[in-house]
């Protein structure tokens, strides 16, 4: 498994990054200790998560990958580098949720609670919060690190200008700065290369790409007039019409299509090229990478040392290319 420098810090990460949002609803804890296994076994160091996860979860389930990566991280703790977010609603209350001051400290005292750690390497915020003022977000991440609660914080689904803004006012503040940015990226979604990658390339940010495989429409096994799998990410749980809102649509379809010939002239899986694109997209740090179950693994691990061809790159930016804009990010 090939690592790389994580942005501007002295760490070294895995170019592949385990995202665990199936843990405690698609995948229970025996499969998601066999995917986490299995990961590790190929050298796979990183592993992502946030307070919300499961994705869609009921507000009783909310923390319960938090608590299945606990579990097994006993023992091992120092073997990985952990990230976890916050933001999201995680109770009735109104500062249940959001950047605010109140917020960001009570939830990284029960996320380090749910994972049994005395500190995260990453923490991230999970969204940007338009209602609490940036300062306040900003020294409260300032504390979550001089506490020793966390080693570094980033963010993740930020609009490239609000990125930039908080970079400039904790140099104003002196206050700790970004060093991630995750973004959602892949062969269906490119709308970063406009604006976000270059920044964060200018700024030396490193970036953490979601749903390489475009939530598994990218494997090439969905078919648009079909119903989706009940159990995958398009029919399950309250997550799927975000998913479905975001891929299944014909002109997507179409694309996959071309996209899996491309694939098979080229001797290698659907999944494992979508992958294998987007670590080789200039200014890409990392690929989050994420399953249901272990056997979906084994093609995606090996992305991360697959060096693509340029033709290939050439005719996979041809089929895509408009993918490039869009709607604004959200």
């Amino acid at each position: 498994m090939q690592s790389i420098q994580l942005g501007a810090t002295g760490l070294r990460v895995s170019r592949l990054c385990l995202g665990t949002m199936t843990f405690g609803a698609q995948t229970d804890q025996a499969g998601a200790f066999a995917i986490m296994d299995a990961s590790a076994k190929e050298g796979v160091n990183f592993i992502d998560t946030a307070n919300i996860y499961p994705l869609g979860a009921d507000p009783q389930d909310k923390g319960e990958s938090e608590r299945i990566i606990g579990r097994w991280l006993k023992g091992q703790r120092e073997h990985f580098i952990v990230a976890t977010k916050c933001a999201g609603v995680m109770g009735p209350m109104p500062w249940e949720h959001g950047t605010s001051r109140k917020h960001i400290l009570s939830a990284i005292d029960a996320s380090l609670e749910r994972l049994g750690c005395d500190y995260v390497d990453l923490y991230q915020l999970h969204h940007d919060d338009a209602n609490t003022p940036l300062d306040e977000t900003l020294e409260a991440l300032d504390t979550v690190v001089r506490s020793g609660r966390a080693r570094y914080v980033g963010v993740s689904n930020f609009t490239a200008w609000r990125i930039a803004r908080s970079l400039g006012r904790s140099e104003a503040l002196q206050l700790m700065k970004y060093v991630t940015v995750q973004q959602r990226y892949n062969l269906l979604f490119r709308q970063l290369e406009r604006e976000l990658l270059p920044m964060c390339q200018a700024e030396n940010l490193a970036t953490l790409c979601y749903n390489p495989l475009a939530g598994g429409l990218l494997t090439g096994k969905h078919q648009h007039m079909a119903s989706p799998d009940a159990l995958g990410r398009f029919g399950a749980g309250t997550a799927a019409t975000m998913y479905k809102e975001r891929y299944w649509h014909e002109r997507e379809f179409q694309a996959v299509t071309q996209i899996v010939a491309v694939a098979q002239e080229a001797g290698l899986s659907t999944e494992r090229l979508a992958v294998a694109w987007v670590l080789a997209q200039a200014g890409v740090t990392c690929a989050i990478i994420g399953a249901s179950k272990a056997e979906q693994l084994p093609q995606v691990l090996a992305a991360s040392d697959t060096a693509l061809d340029s033709q290939v790159i050439a005719k996979l930016d041809t089929i895509t290319r408009e993918f490039r804009s869009g709607e604004a990010l959200r």
